[in-house]
Order: structure tokens, then C-alpha cells, then sequence
């Protein structure tokens, strides 16, 4: 199974690490990095530095995943990538997003008419791409699959493997990876966070 992430520069590194570690895993799996401009693709902090390929050595993954990051790092007017995932759609078994990812795929056109989700600061922005925002750590329409904030890109990918190899495959992966989370708050969405976190986070994401 030929799996592709696309990559960007300033993407987020959980967005494309958490699926890569889940895919990876699957049986049979062939990965690859891959972006419009080729080479070494810094994350939005520039803690991770991946080497990617060029989009023409992967024209039709099986499965496509599509990262996230920073509105302001988004390559909503890469014309190359979008061309390539639109293709890529085409043929693939699976096309993924992680949080603002789903932006990605929104402005390539791959989201009208689909239900979809993104980073919780980010949802009602699907809607100027013609989705339909849920609520969810990750939705299934059809072969279109969406995950919710960064985090979010593990469980995704793990629903994923169940529906690719069966559950017994996808626990085991996540047994081998110990993806046990124990968080010590209820603060990881704002239905749970209290009031003055969500305010917070709220406004360093406008200050940034």
C-alpha cells in the first residue's frame, strides 16, 4: 500500500507524525514525505526537518494524508500541490486531512458537498470550501476522511488501519506504539476546558 503525506513549509510536525506512525505500521506499507518544492521541509517551529520527495514520485498513493499547520503557513494558493492532490484524489483508496489540512483539501476542491472536520478554531471556515463542518475527533465520508486538531491524527489514522487491515491490526499497532492517553485535564476541547483556558488559547492564536 503506496502512502503519501504532503508536505509544506511551516507544517505542524503531530500533524504528519502522528498518522506517519500509525501507517508505517500497516502491513505492506510503503511511505513517502513528498512536496511542491522538494528538499528538506522545515515544520511551523522549526524543530523538524523532513526530506521529501517531489509530488510526480508519488501520482497515485493509496493513501493520501494531508497535514496541517498555521493558517498564515497554509498553501492555499499552491497551485502544483493542489493540482496533485485533485489527481491523487482521483485514484486513491483514502484521502486524509489533519486539522487545518482539511483547508488544504477545501482549496483544491475536494471537500464541496462533504462532511469534514478541522482544529475546533478552525471549523467554521470549512464552510467558504462548501463542507459541512461536524463535530468529531475525526469524520468518514466515504473515502474522504477528516481529523480534528493535531492529536487528532492518531486516532484518525488508527480508524483508518481498522478499516484497512481490521482491528486486531490497528490494536496492535497502537499497543506497540503504548498510544494509552492518560491526560491530567479535561481541557482538551472547549466542551470540556474551562472557560478562562479557552479564552486564553483563543487569544494567543490572534496574537500569534
Amino acid at each position: 500500500m503506496r502512502i503519501a503525506i504532503a508536505l509544506f513549509e511551516g507544517f505542524t510536525a503531530t500533524d504528519a507524525i502522528g498518522p506517519y506512525e500509525v501507517l508505517s505500521r500497516l502491513p505492506g506499507a510503503s511511505l513517502a514525505f513528498v512536496a511542491s518544492r522538494p528538499g528538506l521541509t522545515r515544520s511551523d517551529t522549526g524543530f523538524l526537518a523532513v526530506e521529501t520527495q517531489a509530488l510526480d514520485t508519488m501520482p497515485a498513493p493509496d493513501v493520501l494524508v494531508m497535514p496541517g499547520g498555521p493558517n498564515r503557513k497554509l498553501p492555499l494558493t499552491d497551485a502544483a500541490l493542489h493540482d496533485w492532490l485533485r489527481a491523487a484524489d482521483r485514484t486513491s483508496t483514502w484521502t486524509t486531512s489533519v486539522c487545518t489540512g482539511a483547508y488544504v483539501l477545501g482549496a483544491a476542491g475536494l471537500l464541496q458537498g462533504r462532511r469534514a472536520v478541522t482544529h475546533w478554531m478552525d471549523v467554521d471556515g470549512l464552510a467558504r470550501y462548501g463542507a459541512e463542518a461536524v463535530d468529531a475527533r475525526y469524520v468518514f465520508d466515504g473515502k474522504l476522511v477528516t481529523a480534528a486538531g493535531v492529536s487528532s491524527g492518531f486516532d484518525m489514522a488508527l480508524a483508518l488501519v481498522a478499516r484497512i487491515a481490521g482491528d486486531t491490526v490497528a490494536q496492535a499497532i497502537q499497543l506497540g506504539i503504548e498510544y494509552d492517553p492518560q491526560p491530567p485535564f479535561r481541557a482538551g476541547h472547549p466542551r470540556s476546558a474551562p472557560p478562562a483556558v479557552v479564552a486564553m488559547v483563543r487569544a494567543q492564536a490572534g496574537a500569534a
